[in-house]
């Protein structure tokens, strides 16, 4: 279930797969499992230990975290796409809340308060902001482009509050990357795939010490990335020139798209978002469950 939910989240821009692992208590299990990968798992695998090296990387709760994940982007992937068109404001409005709900639940992580946690959750905050508000850049759609999408997705999508997905659409590799799903294009996967591996074993390691060494300021730095991507999943936003999507008032949305803002129903999704996080919580949040 875990894993329905890590991979339903991944395929929205502006929800981080991680952010679901966090709030679900297996985060540090799965960067764990993660950062196992090296030289001790190859050294078993040659040797002919499969066994030790399957227990060493945690390979049975990996691989039913990758059935749920797999699956759920596999049948979901449509299902979103259509949404995003049919009902954008709506759905970004549900996700606005799930968001905010996961940004307050971090915040209750942090043990204690210092100066630099603080300064670690303004730094968070303010990157996060950035890159929600960044302009478009445009791959070519190659090999190479796919590859290098797939890197930088997955280490955005094992980082609470940074969303993989949206990384793809400021790379303009969001739609090519759906597409492949649906059609189950196994050259594109397979590359895509390559770098996402690529990534995720080097980055993981990274973000494992991180924690392990600096677990207060870590905890602010997601927090502020969690925060300030809410800016990403604003229902209202307008384009501008420069490949922009800014986010403004509802009514000032309703008077540039010549529409309704549909306030009430986007206010009712939202809470629904927020409660949503707080259910899982309070179902899956201890660690040791």
């Amino acid at each position: 279930m875990r894993g329905l939910l890590m991979g339903a989240a991944d395929v929205v821009p502006g929800v981080s797969g991680g952010t679901i692992a966090f709030i679900t208590g297996i985060y540090d299990r799965l960067l764990g499992a993660l950062s196992a990968f090296g030289l001790p798992v190859f050294r078993l695998l040659l040797a002919g230990r499969l066994a030790g090296a399957f227990r060493r990387v945690d390979g049975a709760f990996l691989l039913v975290l990758l059935a749920g994940i797999v699956t759920s982007v596999g049948t979901l992937a449509h299902l979103i796409g259509w949404l995003l068109d049919a009902h954008p404001v709506l759905l970004w409005a549900f996700f606005f809340g799930l968001i905010a709900g996961s940004a307050l639940w971090l915040l209750r992580q942090v043990p204690h308060w210092s100066s630099a946690i603080v300064l670690a959750v303004l730094i968070g905050l303010l990157a996060a902001a950035a890159v929600s508000l960044s302009p478009a850049v445009r791959f070519d759609g190659g090999a190479a482009a796919l590859f290098f999408a797939g890197f930088f997705a997955i280490c955005a999508m094992i980082l609470p509050g940074v969303s993989g997905s949206f990384i793809l659409v400021l790379l303009g590799m969001y739609d090519p990357v759906l597409a492949a799903v649906e059609s189950f294009d196994l050259a594109a996967l397979g590359l895509f795939a390559a770098g996402a591996a690529c990534g995720l074993l080097a980055f993981a390691r990274f973000l494992h010490w991180l924690l392990a060494r600096f677990h207060g300021p870590a905890m602010g730095l997601l927090t502020g990335f969690l925060a300030g991507s809410l800016l990403a999943v604003w229902p209202w936003k307008l384009a501008t020139g420069a490949g922009q999507l800014l986010p403004v008032f509802p009514d000032t949305w309703s008077a540039a798209q010549g529409t309704s803002a549909q306030l009430l129903p986007s206010l009712l999704f939202m809470t629904l978002g927020f409660a949503l996080v707080w259910q899982l919580e309070r179902r899956w949040g201890d660690p040791g469950t």
